[in-house]
């Protein structure tokens, strides 16, 4: 089963903070992790500097991505279905919520709104 990490996770697997750190990389190295574009700019965005962004560029080419068509369109639409941004969950994090659903993957956070809305069944632990 795929393994859909939030730009949380990413950001303290790239600071080397444990236990995200030795966790993500030993699935990395079998594969198991899966990114979205969406989550990509989002870990773009959060680079501090131009060392920093050199380097999350060389290193998240080689996460495999999940590609589904109209994902922002999709994710708009179950946003409105669920009243997400009610719940102050925003068009990115739909977009990973959705993603994680569609291809029937497990996904991991930090975000206490998504663990909230999210059915458990989709949540890694």
């Amino acid at each position: 089963m795929a393994i859909l990490l939030d730009s949380s996770i990413w950001f303290e697997y790239f600071k080397r903070k444990e236990p995200y750190f030795k966790e993500v990389q030993a699935y990395l190295n079998t594969l198991s992790i899966k990114i979205i574009d969406p989550v990509i700019g989002e870990i773009l965005q959060g680079a501090l500097n131009q060392n920093e962004l050199n380097f999350i560029k060389a290193n998240i080419q080689y996460v495999p991505k999940i590609e589904i068509k109209e994902l922002f369109e999709k994710a708009g639409m179950y946003s409105f279905e669920n009243k997400l941004i009610t719940k102050g969950i925003g068009l990115i994090d739909a977009c990973l919520i959705l993603a994680t659903i569609e291809t029937n993957s497990l996904l991991w956070t930090l975000n206490k709104k998504i663990i909230k809305f999210l059915d458990e069944k989709y949540l890694y632990k």
